[in-house]
């Protein structure tokens, strides 16, 4: 558990926005990041921050050697960072998982040990991965300055629950970056945006779809195991986005710029197209360090598939210790396969193809979401044919639609459309034009007194709920 979201609001982050604002020199700018995004992990996690200052020393040195050494040596270090770094990731987050799935096979009775999972292990470890790969390739010059490979693996807005911020896209803004009110105020409607979609989106679909998928699968009907997949569709991607928007937006306040992490993927075209543009970070991570290394589509069709069913196995396992995200990873792996193999798809109107993407995703999303194999399957099943229209088969599907479900499904459902290209486009349009210069400023002042009311809104709104943390903590 990290910092409380009010304390988090109210007390640590304005504490250490003040005082970055205040520093002039940027060294020591880093090294107050670097307080603050310890502090920020030990709070909750008070044993644990030794494992992520044991990951950044370890990769820190591993670089250094790999720039050193002779080639041999080179990749020695290499394999060294790779082997101890996913080691402490399977340590952590898959020995339960490897001990249960062995017992379940096999009839043992091996103790399951109960390890508890380090916050953002998962989101620290590629991090520092890419920043060993990126110096072995040649991508980025070494790091000499141990503490700037700590700021860059440790900075608290994106610790926890990414983006997965590659270190050759930031390498530069560690050393030369700037603050200005333009950054600050983009940056600052840019997280209230975000706590706006996990707050008011996320939490009020969550709470629908925690209801249905605790529910008895077999006692739901066809209206209702919909509703539950709708509701965690739109939870998981405002909760996720939400964060991402958090994240970009306050590396903005304190100068950096990070790359977009959702790019409105449920308009997407096709599942490729939906790897585009969900999860943006993780997904690159997995083309540049693992699907082109193993040969990418460089060895023919067979070996293609082959690298590319891998990558989505990964994926999949990199979500959790459980075989629902196995299985997950799986089926997106075979629908993209399908998509190469059979070009119907690509000839179909673009509409059929949003239709037919938005359901194979929200369909693996129910799997994604199941706490077994089994329970997905049987609301799946229903989902397709659940024909139970009694008034006790709707009653909990009729229960959960309230005026204010209602009212946040529609917010949800336009929040997905691609509002920002929009206003972009429409930005230029004004500007472009002189004499509306002036209504654009306008435009710009309302839209900063609805984020600020939006924030007031949130903030309410958490101190009368109880601890919800993100989707993405637990990975």
């Amino acid at each position: 558990m990290v910092f409380s979201s009010l304390v988090f609001l109210c007390i640590f982050l304005p504490a250490v926005f003040l005082l970055y604002s205040a520093i002039p020199n940027l060294k020591v700018r880093n090294g107050l990041l670097i307080v603050a995004s310890l502090v920020f992990y030990a709070y909750g996690e008070p044993v644990y921050v030794l494992l992520m200052l044991f990951s950044s020393v370890l990769n820190y040195l591993c670089a250094r050697f790999v720039r050193a050494g002779r080639h041999g040596r080179s990749r020695t270090a290499l394999v060294i960072a790779v082997a101890v770094n996913l080691g402490i990731l399977a340590a952590f987050k898959y020995t339960g998982f490897f001990v249960s799935s062995l017992n379940s096979v096999f009839s043992l009775s091996i103790p399951v040990p109960q390890i508890a999972l380090p916050v953002g292990i998962s989101f620290f470890t590629f991090q520092a991965l890419s920043y060993v790969i990126d110096v072995y390739r040649g991508d980025v010059a070494v790091q000499k300055n141990y503490f700037n490979v700590l700021l860059y693996i440790s900075f608290f807005p994106q610790l926890i629950a990414g983006p997965i911020v590659k270190y050759h896209d930031i390498a530069q803004q560690i050393e030369n970056r700037s603050q200005d009110i333009d950054k600050i105020a983009r940056g600052l409607r840019r997280f209230i945006c975000g706590l706006a979609k996990k707050v008011l989106i996320a939490n009020t679909m969550g709470q629908t779809a925690d209801v249905i998928f605790s529910a008895d699968p077999g006692a739901l009907a066809l209206p209702t195991a919909w509703l539950g997949a709708i509701a965690y569709l739109f939870q998981i991607y405002y909760d996720f986005s939400g964060y991402s928007d958090m994240a970009i937006g306050l590396g903005l306040m304190f100068g950096f710029t990070f790359k977009e992490n959702f790019m409105y993927p449920y308009g997407s075209v096709g599942i490729k197209d939906f790897w585009r543009r969900w999860h943006i970070s993780l997904s690159t991570w997995f083309k540049e360090y693992l699907y082109i290394p193993l040969g990418g589509n460089r060895k023919g069709k067979a070996r293609t598939y082959l690298n590319k069913m891998i990558v989505f196995l990964c994926t999949g396992l990199w979500h959790g210790a459980n075989w629902t995200f196995v299985l997950w990873g799986i089926y997106h792996g075979l629908f993209l396969l399908f998509e190469d193999a059979v070009p119907i798809v690509k000839k179909l109107p673009r509409f059929l193809v949003r239709i037919y993407t938005l359901l194979v995703v929200t369909v693996g999303f129910v799997l994604f979401r199941a706490d077994t194999i089994s329970q997905g399957f049987c609301v799946i099943g229903k989902m397709f044919a659940g024909f139970d229209f009694s008034d006790g088969a709707l009653s909990m599907a009729l229960s959960q639609l309230t005026p204010w479900f209602l009212a946040v499904l529609v917010a949800a459902i336009i929040g997905c459309a691609p509002i920002r290209p929009i206003a972009d486009r429409i930005r230029a349009n004004i500007c472009g034009a002189a004499a509306l210069s002036g209504r654009w400023k306008a435009v710009q002042i309302v839209l900063y007194v609805m984020a600020f009311a939006l924030l007031f809104w949130c903030i309410v709104r958490l101190s009368a709920t109880s601890y919800n943390p993100f989707i993405y903590f637990r990975f």
